[in-house]
């Protein structure tokens, strides 16, 4: 399978710059002191990633045509919505390991920046393993059908990442202690250097970072396998993830049938990927169909939390009864 690509070197190097100048302006300027961020702030942030997604999506569509621009937006929006499962788990992270509000952004700007590189490992992994292997993609395809099967099946079930596996290795690996030293990662105790539980929820933010790459780069693959859109639709979404959690943190269990709309997504993308020598889906069909499972579901998710907020109000009125008139 031979890779085309939009991506020149100089776009190559203007968008890795432009990150690079982001993330500096980010944690240098708007967060150099450490503080908790507040709904307002979060929302104004993550509508300025969303913003530079869209412009650079307009970009990509007036220099290259519909198509890749219709396939950056598609990957966008499939990484976008599968962020906010990761957002799930964060929010069990801090809850189980007790991280103030003040030290969050933190934790997960370290972990985000992180991210963006092994991301970016495996991104280029896999376009060299399609390259190559072309039987992959129906492997990836047959992997991402399972993967929805089983968020599926699982919907309703409670994370505990910091009782997993992958965590007690790490503190058998990693001293530590539970006690905090402000913003730091590490303490010395006794003469030992010690892991603070800051290092250790930024453990647990990569490993689950590493896990949901897992199903989100085959996921995009299925969209395009140009490397600069998938790269830079990826990034876009990644960027906004630390932002996005300060805004739906406190309401994530209002949005009931997310995992639903995308355990969908992940089964229409891995059909379409295990099918795609035999039946071709048009960019604008593949777009279409994305973006109904997933404002389905988040529509399906509100009016549901609303009919709950109100029988908890006292609104909700039992069939054949009339509410009854205040006293005057």
């Amino acid at each position: 399978m031979e890779m085309q690509s939009v991506g020149s070197p100089a776009l190559w190097g203007g968008f890795i710059v432009f990150v690079l100048l982001m993330l500096g302006l980010d944690l240098g300027v708007f967060h150099r002191k450490t503080h908790e961020v507040k709904f307002k702030e979060a929302l104004a942030w993550s509508g300025v990633w969303i913003s530079l997604a869209l412009v650079f999506n307009l970009g990509i569509w007036w220099k290259f045509g519909p198509t890749p621009g219709m396939q950056f937006l598609t990957g966008y929006l499939i990484e976008k919505s599968l962020s906010v499962d990761n957002i799930f788990v964060f929010v069990v992270i801090f809850s189980a390991l007790k991280i103030p509000a003040l030290y969050q952004h933190r934790v997960l700007f370290w972990g985000i920046l992180s991210a963006l590189v092994l991301r970016a490992g495996m991104i280029f992994a896999g376009v060299a393993m399609l390259e190559r292997f072309h039987w992959l993609i129906y492997v990836f395809g047959a992997f991402l059908i399972l993967t929805g099967v089983k968020l599926f099946l699982q919907r309703n079930k409670e994370e505990h990442p910091e009782d997993g596996a992958a965590m007690k290795l790490a503190r058998r690996l990693i001293p530590s202690t539970s006690r905090f030293e402000g913003d730091r990662f590490f303490t010395v105790e006794n003469g030992k250097k010690l892991a603070t539980p800051l290092f250790m929820s930024l453990v647990l933010v990569e490993l689950t970072d590493v896990l949901f790459a897992l199903d989100s780069i085959p996921a995009i693959f299925a969209v395009t396998t140009d490397p600069f859109l998938v790269f830079t639709s990826n990034i876009f979404a990644i960027l906004g993830l630390r932002s996005l959690f300060f805004v739906l943190a406190g309401a994530v269990e209002k949005f009931s049938y997310l995992k639903v709309g995308l355990s969908a997504v992940l089964v229409f993308v891995g059909a379409k990927m295990a099918l795609i020598d035999v039946v071709k889906v048009p960019p604008a069909l593949s777009l279409g169909v994305i973006t109904l499972l997933l404002g389905g579901s988040i529509v399906a998710s509100l009016m549901k939390a609303r009919a709950q907020e109100r029988k908890q109000a006292g609104v909700a009125v039992p069939p054949g009864t009339r509410p009854a008139r205040a006293a005057k």
